[in-house]
């Protein structure tokens, strides 16, 4: 019970990794509120938690939204204590053959939807003396892929705002810390959406596969676990940092 007492907004929550967030969230004793776009398969996912945890409709690009989240929130809970920024989209596209359109929505969702989270949490995690905001980064936000320069440019952003969040929070004396998670390939939707539009679906699962030294494409739970460390007060010194999740990727 590492989240007791503690309520938790988590974006992305329909699926994938904030999906799995909310249900290990929920075993460690948080009370969870899964936002996501996706209203069908989001209110799915919050019956099968049950209560007292519940969904809100929330398009992350949207700033009225945030404020209704954040609001129906507080109003159910009496306070916010984490927030969970995991909506994100990719986009593939190398620098040809990218449009301006694909580059403004992959930043809308991913770079705008962050800024709005973080910003939009503040009076809340004050009002209760302090929170944890920690931003779904990537690897791509850690290194460069040719195929996806929106997502990169994206990510990148969520890395180096995630640290201008923390150093404001914490120069104000606010108790609210940020990090950034950067999971590798992991076994979601969007990566099985990418392997399944590959021109070979199987070479591709196991380039992925090869990717990382320990050999596998990450689960969902090996980030939500992640998260569940940088929520929790075991990580009440850690502001401001990048927890990689990448199966070694990066350490090459």
């Amino acid at each position: 019970m590492r989240l007791a007492g503690k309520v938790a907004l988590i974006t992305g929550a329909a699926s994938g990794i904030g999906r799995a967030c909310a249900h290990r969230f929920a075993r460690e004793g948080c009370r969870v509120v899964l936002a996501d776009r996706d209203e069908a398969t989001g209110r799915a996912a919050a019956a099968e938690l049950g209560e007292p945890h519940l969904f809100v409709t929330l398009d992350v690009t949207q700033e009225a939204a945030w404020a209704a989240a954040v609001a129906r929130t507080v109003e159910a809970f009496g306070r916010l204590d984490i927030l969970v920024n995991s909506a994100g989209i990719g986009i593939g596209g190398d620098i040809e053959t990218a449009t301006l359109a694909s580059w403004r929505l992959v930043h809308a969702v991913n770079s705008d939807g962050t800024f709005l989270g973080c910003r939009a949490v503040f009076a809340p995690m004050k009002a209760c003396g302090g929170g944890s905001i920690i931003n779904m980064s990537s690897v791509a936000g850690l290194v460069g892929d040719p195929d996806l320069p929106a997502y990169c440019a994206s990510k990148g952003a969520v890395r180096l705002l995630t640290k201008s969040v923390a150093l404001h929070a914490a120069r104000q004396g606010y108790g609210i810390r940020c990090n950034s998670l950067h999971p590798s390939f992991v076994q979601t939707p969007m990566v099985d959406r990418m392997i399944a539009t590959a021109k070979d679906p199987d070479k591709a699962r196991k380039q992925i596969e090869r990717a990382a030294p320990l050999g596998r494409i990450g689960e969902a739970d090996d980030v939500a676990t992640a998260a569940v460390f940088l929520a929790s007060d075991e990580s009440k010194f850690v502001t401001g940092s990048e927890l990689v999740v990448d199966g070694g990727t990066t350490a090459r």
